[in-house]
């Protein structure tokens, strides 16, 4: 678990980088980026950014380059904003969520589509013997197993 000043300093890094990329960096290989994460380490020297980027493949390895490039304007920038003495160095990783959402979304909805086939296919369906195929006991058999009174009272 980190402490909680390293947490309130991956929270001010993640705004700070997400307001360069809104205002400051003004790359056209830079596409619709989101910064979804920030992990520091516990002795605040490497910060790890983890971002998504709307579009097709081209525009994340453009977005990937241009993040690349401007790493060292952003991390002066962080280094001043947070007022420390050694900035962490920025190391900026494609965050997979998004894609494997959309691909748990995607079973999930087979899986919907397989439940509801099996469902219309019970729907029809009648039982192969009796509706209830467990044993019960019959009337007869349980006057047999209750004493007889007779016997009883030798």
């Amino acid at each position: 678990m980190s402490s909680p000043r390293v947490r309130k300093v991956a929270d001010r890094i993640q705004v700070i980088v997400a307001e360069m990329l809104e205002r400051r960096i003004k790359d056209p290989r830079l596409g619709f980026v989101t910064v979804t994460d920030v992990r520091v380490t516990g002795d605040t020297q490497n910060a790890s950014i983890f971002y998504t980027v709307f579009g097709e493949e081209e525009q994340v390895a453009g977005t990937a380059a241009a993040l690349e490039s401007a790493k060292g304007l952003m991390r002066s920038e962080v280094a001043k904003q947070l007022g420390m003495r050694h900035a962490p160095s920025l190391e900026f990783i494609h965050d997979a969520l998004p894609e494997n959402a959309r691909h748990l979304d995607d079973l999930l909805a087979k899986a919907r589509e397989s439940d509801a086939a099996v469902a219309a296919a019970a729907a029809g369906a009648t039982y192969a013997g009796e509706s209830d195929p467990y044993r019960k006991p019959h009337e007869d058999d349980e006057l047999e197993d209750e004493p007889d009174d007779e016997s009883d009272s030798v």
